[in-house]
């Protein structure tokens, strides 16, 4: 691969100096309780000691000059530690931390930087906050972030400074959505938090798939896979793979719903996060991404002509992931202020919302992550009969529920009144005496108010056609 190419022929001339990839340098946080890898370049048969911790490990390089060692896991530490890698010359990376690990991927929702927060209008949710001036007042040195430089990864460092304390000009540069989901974790879990963002502004999703990963999905065997695949994953995540993380945070989306895809779209979401298990070794590894913002896609005229349609059935085909095991996603139906901007705010909810998904499922906390999400649905008469995961009947419901809709076997849909009973909605239509098939937020301009503890409900339709579609095997 190119990679390794590139790599072997840096070594061949590194003059018998010891060197580091991008990802390891002062100012990191690794990732506790997993084994650690500290990996690096040198002349062949070099011999390269690490210490750190209390451990020390020693290999010798390879005939390509390239080394490795596994430490075991570290335990959490938020003092300080140093550590020292000695070979023919000695590096010492200084002011490492030990926590939790996210890396951050995807278009430019999540390539969003911090900086952009001080010029944006001020938002209409005055109840969602508004942290202007968060980078002026962002001082705790518990978050570090990294920050993928697309040419440079790939290439060994000798400076050590690409990991930063998440403040100043740093974090001025930084994912908004990443540093707001790290911000809530440090502060839930008083440990240290390290982001990493790897983020393409217009990327569609091949891009960010390996074409062995294409090649592995039975979807695609004959299927020709436009837009480049590979071309991110190589330069801006697999230089990445050995470095240990906790999990996935994925916010992209648009440039395919451009594409008007569907099913096609589930599938390459599929591959991606497969094989980027396969990649850090983890088949269980957590992967949350973000539901794309309500947008006005029908009012825009490319290679593929948009309908009032278009944006409801990506966000359905973004929901099949939800099959997958350690899988979430975040709703954003209510995260734009302005229909004619691809580029909403609110990023500091974004990343709030994708931290309470990783507090109670992976942090243990007993809180609600995800607003209802559709399961059934069951036909009395007039009445349509939907239930909910993420459901109960709370004192504040008796207020009429809005965005539902019904249709008789005409496909006609009506406005509908709602209420909640237990984990259930109650759904009919003075319109529509014999309903045969109900939905919710059915629109690119989403008003529902269909709600749990603040976190809005997954658009969805019952007469869903992607389910028998997706195989997630």
């Amino acid at each position: 691969m190119l990679l390794v190419a590139f790599l072997t022929l840096f070594t061949l001339s590194a003059n018998a100096k010891i060197l580091l990839p991008q990802i390891l340098g002062n100012d990191m946080v690794l990732q506790r309780e997993k084994p650690v890898n500290i990996w690096g370049f040198a002349t062949a048969g070099e011999k390269v000691t690490v210490n750190f911790a209390k451990q020390t490990k020693t290999t010798i390089a390879d005939a390509n000059g390239n080394w490795i060692v596994t430490l075991a896991p570290p335990k959490t530490s938020a003092v300080p530690q140093q550590m020292t890698i000695t070979g023919s010359n000695q590096i010492i990376l200084n002011n490492i931390l030990v926590g939790e690990v996210w890396f951050c991927s995807g278009q430019s929702n999540m390539e969003y930087a911090m900086r952009k927060l001080v010029k944006i209008p001020t938002p209409k949710n005055k109840a969602l906050g508004f942290p202007k001036d968060e980078v002026a007042n962002a001082k705790n040195n518990q978050i570090r972030i990294f920050l993928v430089n697309r040419k440079a990864l790939i290439k060994p460092d000798s400076v050590h400074k690409s990991w930063a304390i998440a403040q100043d000009s740093a974090l001025r540069n930084f994912s908004a959505v990443g540093y707001f989901f790290a911000k809530e974790l440090q502060e839930k879990l008083g440990i240290p938090i390290g982001v990493i963002s790897s983020a393409v502004p217009g990327s569609a999703i091949e891009p960010w798939i390996s074409n062995e990963a294409f090649a592995a999905e039975p979807y695609f065997v004959s299927k020709k896979v436009d837009n480049d695949p590979g071309k991110f994953y190589t330069p801006m995540v697999e230089p990445l793979i050995k470095f240990p993380i906790r999990g996935v945070l994925w916010y992209q989306g648009e440039t395919n719903c451009f594409l008007g895809e569907t099913i096609s779209y589930t599938y390459k979401m599929k591959a991606l996060i497969n094989s980027w298990r396969k990649a850090w070794n983890n088949e269980k590894m957590p992967f949350y991404y973000v539901q794309i913002a309500p947008y006005n896609y029908s009012a825009t005229k490319g290679k593929v002509e948009m309908t009032a349609d278009t944006e409801p059935e990506f966000w359905e085909a973004q929901a099949q992931l939800l099959r997958l095991p350690n899988t979430a996603m975040v709703v954003t139906t209510d995260l734009n202020d302005n229909q004619e901007d691809l580029h909403p705010t609110y990023k500091w909810e974004i990343g709030r919302r994708l931290s309470l998904i990783a507090l109670a499922k992976d942090y243990g906390k007993k809180i609600n992550a995800v607003g209802p999400i559709f399961i059934s649905d069951n036909y009395l008469d007039s009445t349509v009969v939907l239930k909910f995961d993420n459901l109960k009947q709370l004192k504040n419901t008796n207020y009429p529920l809005t965005g539902f809709e019904v249709a008789a076997e005409d496909g006609k849909f009506k406005p509908a009144t709602a209420k909640i009973v237990g984990n259930m909605v109650l759904v009919k239509s003075i319109d529509v005496k014999k309903p045969t098939a109900a939905r919710y937020n059915w629109t690119e301009n989403p008003t529902g108010n269909f709600y749990q503890n603040g976190l809005p409900a997954l658009p969805f339709r019952t007469n869903n056609p992607l389910t028998k579609q997706f195989n997630i095997n």
